[in-house]
């Protein structure tokens, strides 16, 4: 209906009415009047669900009484008069009766907030502020913040006509084809996100309702299936429940290893027939006659609820399953599993989603090599509703489970950004997506990242833009984001789980690394190969190549494997050496923080026992002599700089001022070798009488320690079992060891005997506390004799120099076929090759063909 009719001033009393000629308009949802009948907005709205009571008052006049305040309306005849009160009360009655659907009534209505964004902001045009509200695709204005409880409004925007234009620091313009609405907010950050707010209701009025349409034609999918409210728009697609905007916010942050959360209306390509049809199968019925089977009323939730009480009701819903039908079967895993191959087979989905939401794996084996998993048996069986299910249900490397929570972000930045630049925004890792929302309640995000665009990930130093840690994600558009959290381990999980579900584009592979150091130019990038790893630390890297034209490929080694790393342009590899050369020397005084070898022992500590090994295990009074001091000072600050770099060899450097280096390098160390925490009780187990007990506790405290320490033990007693074996030559037998090494490594003052108790121990047992079996000891044994062998003929001075002690294998590597043999500088593949079958008594035929191939310590290159 649309009139004209003359309504009085707002809160004017009735006997002292001054009448304005107004256009009036009411449909379903509203009563408005405007200033003339071509205006596009209005000057007031009530809301027709609001309206109690309609009724005469006199000549032309009638009165609409609403729950908080009463209007007052003059016709221009009684007839007219007659006709807006038929026609209200029918419109009111008829939403009274009706149930709730989808309906544009504003935000405050019934009382609940369900506004996305609201607060006050100058508009121009108007004395003073006026309260905003962004409510799904339409923009509220409201005299103040008392009307918009009261849900009685000045007029509401059409989001699917807008644009949204950001002029200056703290104003935007709303533009419509009727009017520009300019606002101003409080701050640059406020203004932000009122026009992010904005944004994100143009997408919904401009989104596409055909697929919601056709998943509402089943009755249980048109209301929420956790809250109720009518007309939900969102849906988890896993657990194959309709949810409206306010739960998908809140299912968004159970993770998407328990919920994906999906847009009806945006998320056009996800929907296909048969997930469409699986709603229609399964959908909130089905899915409620599981998950909410037990829900006490007192726990139940309605649209009216706080985001508080929804999160609380979800997380027990799904993620602790606190409500749902438990299966026959729940808790017998095999059993499970057995009925689940058994139900894909078939056309009952709802046996499927109890059996798996109980326990049974996406993923069990089925007994069957032609069909491995529960989704080959349904594709079989040509299940293609079951497949779906399976699919959307399937637990993956490429999402890792999921990640979610809160991070301070700045977007593109091109200086140094300092704390009060960066906005809070909550952030998902779902499905190779990394998407930022303006808060936990949004469904849609403000904006993504797709793990394929990304080039490099960078982790700064602690507080380089005034928080704890923050992180940089560079892509191939050239654009840098940084984040920032409050906490080290969050950034670790963070970039972990980044590097997780990263995925190479076509014909290309990527390395992934952690970039050490802020800086405003962005680290270096490029297509790399072969290989990719996350979690990688700072300990285990890099060594450069040889030859190369763009540049040589850097060796970059990490535990359990070896990176080739070639560069695009000379420039870029230049680049990448460094700042992993740099990034990749020791961090600090503890263990942990040295560089490592393959076995997890400082790269000092192997360098140091090498050598000494090498040259001297006969050195009469080896760690018992002290070498000079300036020399020993000046090698462990180069070792502790860049161990990698450094090559000690024989005539360059002294035997007892490496053996110094060592011991001082363990005196000086930080939190020391057994740990400030179970020192003690490495010393305490010195009081037990019985040896066997003791070298359990032995065994038990070597498990307690950090992996890098039980590591580094190992191998420096390995290394005193094998001077000790020479104790004839060297003078230095397990308790002369002990006197000397004891203190040193429990770092005392050499009063308490207990420390040296510790390391004899240890090295007299070093066979059984560490687990030693034959085929290692045999090795260390062939490795002496021939260094002795070496050291022998060094000594009668037939040694040419630059000879070593290489292993080599004959047609495979086994112990059994194995040797170790003096190489000298001259000798050739082909001598090598001879004396190896000389050995092994092998006769050459005329027509054999050996060859003699050199690889690397881990075997990744060869010549």
């Amino acid at each position: 209906a649309a009139g004209s009719a003359r309504p009085p001033p707002d809160g004017s009393l009735r006997r002292s009415y001054i009448y304005q000629k107004r256009w009036v308009k009411l449909d379903a949802d509203y009563l408005r009047y405007f200033d003339g009948e071509k205006d596009a907005y209005s000057k007031r709205f009530i809301p027709v669900s609001s309206i109690s009571r309609v009724a005469s008052v006199g000549d032309q006049k009638f009165e609409v009484v609403t729950n908080n305040r009463n209007f007052v309306f003059r016709a221009e005849s009684d007839a007219d008069r007659n006709e807006w009160i038929r026609t209200l009360q029918q419109i009111a009655e008829e939403r009274k009766s009706k149930t709730p659907e989808r309906t544009s009534a504003p935000p405050a209505a019934n009382g609940a907030d369900s506004a996305d964004k609201s607060g006050l902001l100058e508009l121009r045009g108007f004395k003073h502020r006026l309260f905003v509200a962004v409510a799904g695709d339409k923009v509220f204005l409201y005299k103040n913040a008392e009307d918009y409880r009261l849900g009685i409004g000045i007029t509401y925007i059409e989001m699917n006509v807008g644009n949204v234009k950001e002029v200056d620091r703290r104003g935007f313009d709303l533009t419509t084809p009727y009017r520009t609405f300019s606002f101003s907010a409080d701050s640059d950050q406020e203004k932000e996100e009122w026009v992010e707010a904005m944004r994100q209701s143009i997408a919904e009025a401009l989104s596409n309702w055909e697929v919601a349409e056709r998943v509402w034609a089943a009755e249980p999918n048109r209301f929420c299936a956790d809250c109720g409210s009518p007309k939900p728009d969102w849906a988890s697609i896993n657990l194959c429940v309709v949810i409206c905007k306010r739960c998908a916010g809140e299912h968004r942050g159970l993770g998407p290893g328990i919920t994906k959360v999906r847009s009806l209306k945006m998320d056009r390509k996800v929907w296909t027939e048969e997930l469409i049809e699986l709603f229609h199968q399964l959908g909130n019925a089905a899915a409620n006659q599981f998950w909410a089977a037990n829900v006490p009323p007192s726990e139940a939730i309605t649209p009216a609820s706080s985001s508080g009480e929804r999160r609380r009701f979800l997380i027990a819903k799904y993620r602790e399953g606190k409500y749902r039908r438990y299966h026959p079967l729940f808790g017998n895993q095999e059993e499970l599993d057995r009925a689940l191959c058994a139900a894909v087979t078939t056309s009952d989905l709802a046996e499927t989603q109890a059996l798996l939401f109980c326990g049974a794996a996406v993923t069990c084996a089925t007994g069957d090599p032609q069909c491995p998993t529960p989704l080959a048996l349904a594709e079989k069986s040509g299940q293609r509703l079951q497949m779906e299910f399976l699919l959307h249900n399937k637990t993956s490397g490429e999402c890792g489970g999921g990640h979610g929570g809160w991070a301070t972000w700045v977007g593109r930045w091109a200086t140094v950004p300092c704390r009060a630049e960066f906005s809070r925004r909550w952030c998902t890792l779902q499905d190779g997506v990394l998407s930022y929302y303006e808060s936990d309640r949004n469904a849609v995000p403000n904006g993504e990242i797709r793990a394929e665009e990304i080039v490099c990930l960078a982790t700064n130093p602690p507080h380089a833009h005034g928080l704890e840690s923050t992180f940089e994600v560079y892509t191939e558009s050239e654009r840098l984001y940084l984040f920032g959290l409050e906490s080290p381990e969050s950034a670790r999980e963070w970039l972990k789980s980044i590097a997780k579900v990263g995925r190479d584009g076509p014909g290309t592979t990527r390395c992934w690394c952690w970039w050490r150091g802020g800086g405003e130019t962005p680290p270096p990038h490029g297509d790399w190969g072969p290989q990719k790893r996350a979690g990688t630390t700072a300990s285990h890297v890099v060594r450069p190549g040889l030859g190369g034209a763009a540049g040589p490929p850097a060796e970059a080694w990490l535990p359990g494997r070896t990176l080739y790393i070639q560069g695009e342009r000379k420039l870029d590899f230049l680049g990448w050496v460094q700042a992993i050369q740099k990034a990749a020397g020791s961090s600090g005084d503890t263990l942990a923080e040295q560089q490592l070898t393959e076995s997890d022992v400082p790269l000092l500590v192997d360098r140091c026992i090498d050598y000494i090994t090498q040259c001297g295990l006969t050195s009469e009074g080896i760690y018992r002599k002290s070498g000079q001091n300036s020399k020993t000072t000046s090698l462990l600050e180069t070792l502790r700089r860049d161990a990698r770099s450094v090559r000690l060899k024989e005539g360059e450097h002294q035997v007892d001022d490496v053996a110094n280096t060592l011991k001082r390098f363990f005196r000086d160390l930080g939190d020391g070798l057994f740990t400030a925490r179970w020192g003690q009780d490495w010393l305490r187990a010195t009081a037990l009488e019985d040896e066997e007990a003791k070298i359990d506790e032995y065994q038990r405290l070597l498990g307690t320690l950090p992996t890098v320490n039980r590591a580094t033990l190992k191998a420096l007693i390995n290394h005193l079992f094998r001077v000790q074996r020479f104790s004839g030559e060297n003078q230095m037998n397990t308790h002369n060891l002990a006197i000397v090494f004891g203190p040193t490594l429990f770092q005392t003052d050499g009063k308490d005997y207990k420390a040296g108790r510790v390391v004899e121990d240890l090295i007299s047992h070093y066979v059984k506390i560490f687990n030693v079996n034959d085929q290692e000891m045999k090795k260390q044994q062939d490795e002496i004799m021939a260094i002795m062998k070496m050291r022998e003929a060094a000594s009668s001075g037939t040694q040419q120099a630059g000879d070593f002690i290489c292993t080599v294998y004959l047609e495979e590597k086994k112990t059994e076929a194995e040797q170790h043999v003096k190489v000298s500088a001259t000798m050739t593949a082909e001598e090598l090759t001879f004396e190896i079958l000389d050995r092994r008594k092998i006769v050459m035929k005329e027509k054999d063909y050996w060859s003699c191939f050199e690889v690397n310590e881990r075997e990744e290159a060869g010549r």
